[in-house]
């Protein structure tokens, strides 16, 4: 039987890919389970620079695994643990220290829209189709995903999306904000992989440490202190700086470890 969620490594580029495809990607708990793990594994590796999510075959993820819902539900102890276990995965993803790209075609519904979520980027073919839909379950969406929710989209479409739980296509959550990038179906393997050869080719201290500033004003902590100066200030002093500067000065592309 193949692992629920498979991690591949090719040079700087980290893939988790959510294998369950003749379910359309539908996330069981063996998946939720295995998510914090194959990105533990992709961390570990410093030579990864970039991780990209994706789902094997024709969708991302077609939200939680429903038939699971009367076992995983069926007492108050059970429901709790399997709600940390979802959790955990999806603040693993969040935390991720490199830059994450989810790469969407088909279905991204329910909890496939909170993967998507805790990544960085979402790139989106034409074909994607995007749904929240607790409402159509007599459910509530998490607080953290929420909160992903409005910060891509803004409180008003959140709220049209959790009301609802109506699907869009992939052209109106570009006009939504939850797509970053909408491309042809055919082009998106290409488009993700340009974009992550451009995050490669940049200073990964710079990334890596930028992602981090950005969570924490994310988490209210938006004020200038002492760290965020000690931050900027030690950039001045570190090795991608003197190549950067000198590749800009020498007019070629910087060379960064």
């Amino acid at each position: 039987m193949s692992a629920p969620v498979r991690l591949s490594i090719e040079g700087p580029i980290a893939r988790l890919v959510l294998d369950r495809p003749e379910k359309r990607n539908a996330l069981d708990e063996a998946m939720w389970r295995a998510l914090p793990e194959r990105l533990a594994e992709a961390e570990a590796d410093d030579g990864v620079r970039v991780l990209v999510v994706e789902g094997a075959g024709e969708a991302f993820a077609a939200g939680a695994d429903i038939s699971e819902f009367e076992a995983v539900y069926s007492t108050e102890a059970r429901a709790a643990a399997y709600s940390e276990t979802v959790s955990a995965a999806l603040e693993a993803l969040a935390a991720f220290p490199r830059p994450a790209i989810a790469k969407i075609r088909g279905a991204c519904v329910g909890g496939g829209c909170a993967i998507a979520l805790a990544c960085d980027l979402r790139f989106a073919a034409r074909d994607a189709r995007f749904g929240i839909t607790p409402a159509k379950l007599g459910l509530v969406y998490p607080l953290a995903d929420t909160r992903r929710l409005v910060e891509a989209v803004g409180v008003a479409a959140a709220k049209d999306l959790l009301f609802t739980g109506r699907l869009v296509d992939a052209a109106e959550a570009a006009e939504l904000g939850l797509v970053d990038r909408l491309v042809e179906a055919d082009a998106l393997e290409t488009a993700v992989a340009e974009y992550a050869a451009m995050i490669c080719a940049a200073s990964r201290n710079s990334t890596e440490t930028m992602k981090a500033l950005i969570a924490r004003i994310q988490a209210g902590r938006g004020e200038e202190d002492a760290e965020s100066r000690r931050i900027f200030l030690e950039a001045f002093g570190g090795a991608d700086f003197a190549e950067g500067y000198r590749a800009f000065l020498d007019k070629r592309p910087p060379r960064f470890r």
